[in-house]
Parts: C-alpha cells; structure tokens; sequence
C-alpha cells in the first residue's frame, strides 16, 4: 500500500478555453473539478493504476468535504484530519497550445494541535504502508522542518519515504535521508543555488542533493526527460509527446508510476515517465490509467547525454 501525505490539499477547478485574453469575459469549452494537491494526485494515480493507497490530509469546510467525496469516489481510501481553517479552492486556465496559467490560494493556516494530529494519523498508518509520499508545500503553521520530523517517524516505523516539496522543507528533510527525492529542474536548482543547462548540470546538482542526505533523486526535467540518480547508478528516460493537453498532475502521475513499479532502478524510471507522458495527454489533472500509456515510447538508458542542452534552462 502507498500511503500519501498532502499537507495543504486543494479542490481544483480547470476550465479549457479558446485563449487567455486578460480583461475580457471568457467562454470555456469545458471545466471539471478534481481533488488537488502532490499528495492528492500521486494516490489518485496509483488508485488509477490499481494499486492500493491511502490519502492522509486535513481537511476544512465545504470545499475540504468535497475533496474527501471526490476522492472516495475515485475508490481512494481517506484518512481525514479535522482542521478549523477552510481547505483551498484553485483554479487552472489551459490553452490549446499547452500554455496553463494557475491561481493557488495560500490555504489554511494550521495549528500546533493540527500538526501534531497529521503525524500521529501518518505514524497510526505506517506499518501498512510499504511506501510513503510526502508531497506539496506546507500550509502556514508548519514549519520547515515539519517534513524531516515526519522522515524521521515515518522511518522508525519501517517505512520508506518519497518526498516530493522545494525550498527550505526539502534542504530540512534531507538531514533525515528520505529514500527518493523528486524535484523538478527549477526546485533541483533552488536547491544547490545555480542555473542548469544542461542534463548534466542536472545531474551534478543531483548528486549534490544526494550529498546532502538523499538516497536516490528521480528529477523531472519537463520536455526533455528525467534522471534517476541513485548509489547504484544514473540513468536517463524520455518519451515523446506530440501534444500537451494539460502538465497539471503529471509529476505526481511520475512519482505514482515511480512507486507503484518498486522504486528503484530503471525499470521504476520507464514506469515514472510512462505515466508522466500520458498524463500531460489527458485534460486538467487526469491521472491515467495502464490503457493510457505507452510503455513502447519510453527509452531508459544509462549513456546519459550530458552535453544535452535542456529546452528549459533554469536561471
């Protein structure tokens, strides 16, 4: 069972429209709603996947009973913890070219008694997990350190961790050596404080990361791949897409596909960019389904090209 931790969960509302003109009533040519959050869309990939899961999350108000009740209805078991502030409403605006303009609300601000309420609800289920994926950032009430106190309980309690978060919550979790980590190429240049621009500053950076506590890095690198950098070696993945629907959720659908294939070496990476590639093909954030991807487009090797110069370089 894969265990996910979404400390600031989200009702997301992502409407399609003709094209984004700012000041003008806009028409859209379709809307949905889902459920949000890194937590939140790694275990609805994994459920789409047919594997077990289990949504650890506070939740508040009328958009907060929402998301339980679109998740439950997805099949995903939820571990709800109570919180006084009201869960999040966001909002996404796709184009047909790809392009995505995203709204966040900052979110509830959470309690000392909140806090410790999400890590004991974590550690009463984490003999069941066999993973357990800490992703997103944290609400306001949580400090910096909130993920590497939940590493450290959740590895007494025999439990690996995927941690997917940026900033200072990554560099204090990494003390605490979580089994994965999962940046992309800017939150993996935040990290060591320097542009990349090619895959192979990429990989330099994520042998930094890896330095600095992490066991193995699986790192998106948008368009042009992502690396799995681990003790045992360095391989690198990419499919080819020809059109992008939506790229909300598809680093949550990697690291579902990442989990659900083991989690280590390069078996695990095709399944992490299978299911990335298919979810940027799907509307909103869609996770897809094994009728969804393409394991065929998928090519792993350990020749990684480190001349590469990325599509998006970080500055």
């Amino acid at each position: 069972m894969i265990l996910t931790v979404t400390p600031n969960p989200s009702l997301d509302r992502t409407y399609e429209v003709p094209s984004l003109t700012r000041g003008e009533v806009l028409r859209a040519t379709s809307d949905r709603m889902d459920p949000g959050g890194k937590g939140v869309n790694v275990s609805r990939a994994v459920a789409a996947a047919g594997h077990d899961t289990l949504a650890v999350l506070p939740l508040g108000g009328a958009p907060g009973a929402l998301v339980a009740e679109l998740l439950r209805a997805e099949g995903i078991a939820v571990a709800p913890v109570p919180v006084a502030g009201q869960t999040r409403s966001n909002i996404s605006v796709a184009e047909p070219d790809g392009a995505l303009t995203k709204i966040n609300a900052a979110g509830p601000e959470l309690t000392a008694a909140e806090s410790e309420a999400l890590l004991a609800t974590v550690r009463e289920h984490s003999a069941a997990a066999g993973w357990i994926a800490c992703c997103g950032s944290l609400p306001r009430g949580l400090a910096p350190e909130w993920y590497a106190d939940l590493v450290a309980r959740a590895h007494q309690a025999g439990a690996r961790i995927a941690l997917d978060t940026s900033g200072p919550s990554l560099l204090a979790a990494l003390r605490e050596r979580p089994d994965v980590v999962k940046p992309n190429a800017e939150e993996l240049a935040e990290a060591v404080e320097r542009p990349l621009t090619t895959v192979g500053d990429a990989v330099d950076a994520a042998q930094a990361l890896r330095a600095l506590g992490a066991r193995s890095v699986l790192a998106s690198l948008g368009a042009d791949g992502q690396l799995l950098v681990t003790e045992s070696g360095t391989w690198f993945g990419s499919a080819k897409v020809d059109v992008v629907r939506s790229n909300v959720g598809a680093g949550d659908a990697s690291l579902a596909g990442f989990l659900t294939a083991g989690g280590e070496g390069p078996e695990a990476l095709a399944s992490a960019v299978a299911h990335g590639a298919a979810a940027v093909r799907l509307p909103g954030s869609v996770m897809p389904t094994p009728a969804d991807l393409d394991p065929a487009a998928v090519t792993v090797t350990a020749d990684v090209p480190l001349d590469r110069v990325l599509t998006e370089p970080t500055t």
